[in-house]
């Protein structure tokens, strides 16, 4: 029988393996470069402005990541598939993971802008209720693993979960809340008017896309690795 490190080592994915995360570098360097190196301060907010260009980004990708955990649950939910299962898992712990960055990144802008580190405004509000549904649901998934009853319980979390996200976007509307609107400004002279401001803002975004879509994909392989193992110690014990 051949041991692990007789195992011809496993060939590279030209797409995972190689591009994807070349193509986080180069862009996420192009972004701090052009962020902290090329735009100009914006009129009205000056330097804590240039936050923005990645705290925006951050919630769209923990956005987009937490509406791909409700697809993959339902997935599961009507097939029972292991690698839907492995796709929610993966997308809620990077959402996570950016959740926490959009809201450490928040308050470095709140605090000389606002004067506080923290206000509980609508959307900050429902911001913390967002990283708490999707905590919840991880550390369900922690006790109820290898409990199908319990998986599909929390794979019923992570659907409802996603439904905070339009209360959050709507919030400045519907209660009135402080958080500026980044994008866009009355003052015609504030916002992203320079073209460079722009390219920057587009890069960060591109940049941000590719890190999340390379992290879930590495917590995807890990997690097949892991199930595999699994499945080997469990046939050993029954040798």
């Amino acid at each position: 029988m051949s041991s692990r490190s007789d195992a011809a080592p496993a060939p590279l994915k030209p797409w995972s393996d190689v591009a994807l995360p070349a193509l986080t570098g180069i862009s996420m360097l192009a972004a701090v470069v052009m962020v902290f190196w090329i735009v100009p301060n914006e009129k009205v907010q000056g330097v804590v402005q240039r936050i923005f260009y990645f705290h925006v980004h951050l919630a769209w990708m923990c956005f987009g990541g937490f509406v791909f955990v409700a697809c993959a649950s339902a997935w599961y939910l009507k097939t029972g598939s292991p690698v839907a299962d492995r796709y929610a898992e993966a997308n809620a712990e990077v959402g996570l993971l950016f959740t926490t960055l959009m809201l450490w990144t928040g308050p470095l802008w709140a605090r000389p802008i606002w004067g506080v580190w923290w206000t509980w405004d609508p959307r900050l509000t429902m911001t913390i209720v967002l990283w708490v549904i999707y905590a919840a649901y991880l550390m369900l998934r922690r006790l109820g693993e290898g409990d199908e009853t319990i998986m599909r319980y929390a794979a019923v979390l992570g659907i409802v979960g996603v439904l905070d996200i339009p209360l959050l976007v709507l919030a400045v509307r519907l209660w009135r809340g402080i958080h500026p609107a980044v994008m866009i400004s009355d003052d015609p002279e504030a916002g992203l008017r320079n073209a460079t401001m722009r390219w920057a803002f587009a890069i960060s975004g591109v940049g941000l896309a590719f890190l999340f879509t390379w992290l879930v994909s590495l917590r995807v392989r890990f997690a097949t690795v892991d199930q595999e193992l699994a499945v080997i110690a469990a046939e050993k014990e029954h040798q």
